[in-house]
């Protein structure tokens, strides 16, 4: 049996696959301890001694980079350059601003530590460290009380024998240690220094996460594999999730990805925005399948810290269902980006007593009650009015919640704008595709304000990201950086000792993998990149890329390859997902019952439908909700949805 599962903020998500049968459930999610809430949702779909295979989504990592709970990390490199981590660039996040806020040095300054070495640009050895210096360095990081090391020498990626020599005499330590040019054996010291720390900031938490996962589940079923997703969107094995945990960041957005990415390719459609909703953030992130499918970036960063390693380009923002509301001292209303989360969650929830966006679509009538989760629970609409009422009378309770939801409309609409309209794309050539639990609340109204003339809701809304998990491939990439001047010499050397590299580590799977080779390329002179993939026309591609993203190129320029890099990917078993034959209905049959709804500043009888009983083929207009276990879909009136072969909602957005 194949599990894959998502730890969210609120539900952690479980889909199990046996016999080509796909199953779902939904628990809610433990901080304190991710593990229970997984040990839980297997135990819902699997009996004990069962041969499992799981997948795991984790924000192990991620929160304890949010929340700054990580290892206490020695940094060591090349003397002089101590204070690269905490410099950084110059970059001004706030341009006018007197005083730059800077978050909290994950490395302080007792705990920087110089070696005397260096090696020049080119890789020669201009000075080497003594064995006397480096027993002088291990004694000083023991010294320190450091939990995890992270070690990234000058020009390492150009001529690592300097590095090697010091990671061999730092791992007497018996410390958790990141080593640079395994790692990230790239240019940029300050991105690479930054990158390396993170990882060893991970490293003892998420291992000893996944180590006891492992262990929980290897003591009530067979030994079976586990494991976990990456940020750049395909699976590693949890003993390399563990040494390298910074792959780990935006694990289960990454799942979300794959999984819009995939199941949009099913229906017919190769140029979409994955619009993710949960119940602490929303992320956004955009697929355009004519360009290879879901974009990745090396410029991403993780609560102010800078990391290079490969990353899905997803774009966050702290709305979410549990996203909080309040009034400033001005009495503005504000939502986010403070989350109620799984404890106490929303006040409809039964514990907590903030209001939330979920809490506003029940008063707004937007959720069934009686509905949530297939009928699991039961939401106390009292309690959220009795906690909206600190905030509005019973007479403009309606208003209140409604602008709980524009508020939180206007925070997503921003993210999609972010990734769609400041990226030089039009968003009414995309389609919107809605998941996440509260995704399909405001997928309609959103896509309206955008003027993007369809959404997608798929097949377990809910848990598309768990599904995306099961759907993902084994992936690992490897990279170098080169800085050769394109058409100098063949490339071929380079490719194929980083290929060399990669099917010593895979082992036996190194060879029935897929090998795709790219590079990193820039006009002579320019400080950033642009990636293609490796071939006979790279130039051609490259001024293509760069003319569509910077609306201009210049193929009489000198072309500069600085990294190169290789992705191994062994593909997933192929998941086939039940199909049946349309055929037309309006979806009568799914008809539950009537319930009054608010939009546009006024109530309204509107149909509710289950969606488990509507048939491919239907087809009926808005206003109306479709509720299902994992999400609720609204449809505007003016809006028509129809139910495709697979299932999936198709819902065709009414002009403003």
């Amino acid at each position: 049996m194949r599990l894959a599962i998502d730890s969210g903020g609120t539900f952690t998500d479980c889909v199990s696959l046996e016999a080509g049968s796909l199953q779902l459930t939904k628990v809610f999610s433990t901080p304190s301890d991710p593990s229970q809430a997984i040990l839980d949702a297997i135990g819902r779909l699997v009996p004990a001694g069962a041969d499992i295979s799981v997948r795991h989504g984790t924000t192990v990592g991620t929160n304890a980079m949010l929340e700054r709970k990580g290892a206490r990390v020695a940094f060591v490199t090349t003397s002089g350059f101590e204070d690269t981590i905490a410099i950084g660039r110059q970059t001004r996040q706030l341009l006018y601003e007197w005083s730059q806020p800077q978050p909290p040095a994950l490395v302080p300054p007792e705990l920087r530590f110089g070696l005397r070495e260096r090696t020049s640009a080119t890789g020669e050895i201009l000075l080497s460290p003594t064995p006397g210096q480096l027993d002088e360095l291990c004694d000083a990081v023991r010294a320190s009380g450091a939990q995890a090391i992270a070690l990234s020498l000058l020009f390492s990626f150009a001529n690592p024998e300097n590095e090697r020599k010091a990671a061999a005499a730092l791992a007497r330590l018996g410390l958790p240690l990141s080593v640079s040019h395994l790692i990230l054996p790239e240019f940029r010291e300050y991105e690479r220094a930054s990158t390396i720390v993170v990882n060893a900031y991970l490293s003892p938490k998420v291992g000893a996460y996944l180590r006891n996962l492992s262990n929980s589940l290897t003591g009530t079923y067979p030994p079976g594999d586990l494991h976990v997703m990456q940020s750049s969107g395909g699976i590693i094995a949890a003993p390399v999730a563990i040494d390298e945990p910074v792959r780990t960041v935006l694990s289960g957005p990454a799942g979300g990805v794959i999984g819009a990415y995939r199941i949009a390719g099913l229906a017919g459609f190769d140029k979409v925005i994955a619009f993710d909703m949960g119940g602490t953030s929303t992320d956004v992130s955009l697929i355009d399948g004519r360009a290879g499918g879901p974009q990745i970036t090396k410029e991403s960063s993780v609560s102010g810290m800078p990391v290079a390693s490969p990353m899905l380009d997803i774009h966050t923002v702290g709305a979410g269902g549990g996203s909080l509301a309040y009034m400033d001292a001005g009495g503005i209303l504000h939502v986010g980006p403070l989350s109620a989360g799984a404890d106490p969650g929303p006040a409809c929830y039964g514990r907590g007593d903030g209001v939330t966006v979920t809490d506003a679509n029940l008063l707004l009538g937007r959720l069934d009650p009686q509905n949530f989760l297939g009928g699991a629970m039961t939401l106390d609409e009292d309690r959220a009015r009795a906690c909206a009422g600190r905030f509005a009378t019973e007479e403009t309770i309606e208003q209140f919640a409604s602008g709980v939801v524009l508020l939180a409309e206007v925070a997503m609409e921003k993210a999609i704008r972010v990734i769609s309209v400041e990226r030089g794309y039009d968003p009414r050539e995309f389609t919107l595709l809605s998941f996440g639990g509260a995704g399909p609340l405001h997928a309609c109204e959103l896509a309206r304000a955008l003027s993007i003339p369809r959404v997608l809701v798929p097949i377990m809304p809910g848990a598309l990201s768990a599904l995306g998990i099961l759907l993902s491939d084994t992936v690992r990439d490897f990279s170098r950086t080169v800085m050769l001047p394109f058409g100098g010499q063949s490339l071929e050397p380079y490719f194929a000792r980083l290929e060399e590299r990669g099917r010593q580590e895979l082992g036996g799977e190194g060879a029935t993998v897929r090998v795709v080779r790219s590079a990193d390329m820039r006009y002579y002179g320019q400080g950033y990149e642009l990636n293609v993939q490796a071939g006979p026309y790279m130039d051609r591609d490259f001024h293509e890329a760069h003319r569509a993203r910077y609306g201009y190129s210049d193929p009489s320029r000198t072309i500069e390859v600085v990294s190169l890099r290789v992705r191994f990917i062994l593909e997933a078993e192929p998941v086939e997902l039940p199909r049946r034959p349309l055929e037309a209905g309006d979806g009568s049959q799914a008809l539950l019952k009537h319930r009054r709804v608010h939009f546009n500043g006024s109530w309204h009888e509107t149909p509710v439908y289950a969606r488990e009983k509507l048939r491919p083929g239907d087809s009926f207009p808005g206003p109306a909700l479709i509720t299902e276990y994992s999400s609720t879909t609204v449809l505007p009136a003016g809006d028509v949805v129809s139910v495709d072969t697979y299932g999936n909602l198709l819902i065709e957005v009414a002009a403003k």
